[in-house]
């Protein structure tokens, strides 16, 4: 859906309005691209009202698929899988920055540049010198710096993998992830300041929508909460492939009715990250041709895939598996555990990361619902 420069400053809100104003939206946004909100190839010579709509609306605007070995076009855009980069939808950005609220004279780290428009809204609220920014794609990394240049910002921008970080500049009062982690890196720990923030997507689940989370760092720890849904392309260090399923299958039935996982709040998902480490959890979805609903699970480390179909007027879901785990009764365990639980909504889950790892918590940090991630 199109918008309107008024909708950008809505989003951007009385804090940010003045940066978008110095960075605006569509200074980072290439002549051709991908809305991944309407689904539909944007192109500003070909159509120049069509492509404005789309940078002023609230939409992700694809920008790279396949690590730039494949030419994004109207083709590749809907048939390639791997969207490896975007303009991030204003609304997503500007409530990661409202997350992040840096204060004057803060020194910032963004983990991807991207097309360099957060960049710049950091640039424009701090100044160029207080941000470095850092990206693992040359080509990438290329454009952002002309996009910013030609807006008069000069961050510090470098090509690197930015599970490192950039440890030169630490420590930093704020640090600003733009992409999807599975897990947090101990450098970003330990590059921030004490009393410090880190926002970033976590998408413990890569193949889906993912949390927003603020931690703060502690000196020899990061700890914070889960306070919204996100989803970002991935930090390249942490992709999951998804091969082709394999092995004989078996058939069982489902105890518990997939609808109540499916409508469950967003809070069910951590429960999973939790007490699912590494499968692969569908949101659930009606099959448009049979009216069947379904929820898909999946572990590719270990082979593992589960189906779980039930017929358009509800009753026994039939579940479909193979592979080592029974993961559809394991998911069947961790449901009931969430509901014993209270059914808690995701802002009572949290984060505590130090050097051995990143654990999971339920209402307090002490109250560890998961193991070390390895």
């Amino acid at each position: 859906m199109g918008g309107a420069p008024d909708e950008l400053v809505r989003l951007a809100g009385e804090d940010w309005a003045e940066a978008l104003t110095a960075a605006p939206r569509k200074a980072f946004v290439p002549d051709r691209g991908f809305d991944a909100g309407a689904f539909t190839w944007i192109d500003r010579d070909q159509d120049p009202r069509g492509w404005e709509e789309a940078v002023l609306g609230d939409s992700a605007i694809i920008t790279q698929v396949d690590d730039g070995r494949t030419e994004l076009s109207p083709r590749t855009a809907v048939q390639v899988v791997d969207w490896t980069s975007s303009c991030s939808s204003p609304g997503v950005v500007f409530a990661f920055l409202r997350l992040l609220d840096p204060y004057p004279g803060d020194r910032v780290l963004e983990i991807g540049t991207g097309t360099g428009w957060t960049a710049g809204l950091l640039s424009a609220r701090l100044g160029s010198t207080s941000v470095t920014s850092v990206e693992v794609d040359e080509r990438l990394a290329a454009t952002a710096r002309v996009n910013l240049e030609r807006m008069g910002f000069t961050p510090t921008l470098l090509v690197v993998d930015g599970a490192f970080g950039a440890p030169e500049g630490a420590p930093y009062d704020r640090l600003h992830v733009t992409c999807g982690v599975r897990e947090f890196p101990y450098a970003w720990v330990e590059q921030t300041r004490p009393g410090g923030i880190i926002v970033a997507p976590w998408m413990p689940d890569p193949h889906n929508f993912g949390f927003r989370v603020r931690l703060s760092a502690t000196g020899s720890a990061a700890v914070g909460r889960c306070v919204g849904s996100a989803g970002y392309t991935m930090l390249r260090a942490q992709r999951v492939g998804r091969p082709p399923i394999q092995g004989e299958t078996r058939e069982s039935v489902a105890e518990v009715d997939p609808r109540r996982i499916g409508h469950a709040n967003p809070g069910l998902r951590l429960a999973f990250a939790a007490l699912l480490p590494g499968v692969s959890v569908g949101s659930g979805a009606t099959n448009p041709t049979d009216g069947t609903y379904r929820i898909a699970l999946r572990d590719v480390a270990r082979d593992s895939h589960a189906l779980a179909t039930q017929s358009s007027g509800g009753g026994t879901a039939q579940v479909t598996q193979s592979g080592p785990r029974d993961l559809w009764g394991e998911l069947e365990a961790a449901y009931l555990a969430w509901v014993g639980w209270g059914e808690p909504d995701m802002d009572r889950f949290g984060l505590t990361v130090d050097a051995e790892g990143q654990r999971l918590w339920l209402h307090h940090p002490d109250n560890q619902i998961q193991g070390r991630f390895s």
